[in-house]
């Protein structure tokens, strides 16, 4: 289930909210213009390819296309694996979003499969938005947020693009990413 987590940008170590409630979830972000959806979830192979996953979720994909005019979409999977280097290349993609920055275009994910959480940095708080399997989460351009998949990344998510160069990250300047919970202390502290 989704988690929506909102702490003051100075204060991590205390959440003002924290609820699971869709509803309530997508209100608290639609202030912002973030939209939050939850779509049906879909039988895919245990190793899917972008065009499986993207054949099995046609419909949606396709109305999300229509309705926000994105001119490519693919789906990436990322999953633990007996390779000697997993190690390295999961630590290695975690560290690339793991700093604040923000993108020229809008960050569209839909997740088939597994975890990530989005933290967004607005108005003087932090949002973090656990989204798993099921959640799709739009997050509008030049938003200042961080990504973090986990120490071990194991998902599935479809990607929406309106040009090939607009989820290129700006980066920040900043430590705010740092002090807050990462996604491993997220997902432990649901019990």
């Amino acid at each position: 289930m989704t988690l929506l987590t909102v702490w003051d940008d100075t204060d991590p170590a205390t959440a003002t909210v924290r609820t699971e409630d869709p509803a309530e979830i997508g209100d608290v972000l639609k202030e912002f213009g973030v939209r939050f959806e939850r779509w049906e979830l879909r039988d895919l192979p245990a190793e899917p390819t972008s065009d499986q996953v993207l054949d099995a979720y046609r419909a949606e994909v396709d109305r999300v296309i229509d309705s926000e005019g994105y001119i490519k979409v693919d789906a990436i999977a990322m999953s633990p694996s007996d390779d000697p280097e997993w190690p390295a290349k999961a630590k290695a993609a975690r560290e690339k979003f793991l700093s604040e920055h923000t993108h020229d275009d809008d960050e569209d994910r839909f997740f088939a499969r597994g975890a990530g959480v989005f933290y967004l940095h607005l108005d003087g708080k932090v949002y973090a938005v656990l989204c798993e399997a099921g959640d799709l989460l739009s997050v509008p351009a030049n938003t200042t947020h961080w990504f973090d998949m986990g120490t071990s990344p194991d998902f599935v998510s479809i990607r929406f693009f309106h040009d090939d160069d607009g989820w290129i990250g700006e980066f920040l300047n900043t430590d705010t990413a740092e002090r807050f919970p990462g996604f491993d202390e997220l997902i432990a502290s649901r019990g």
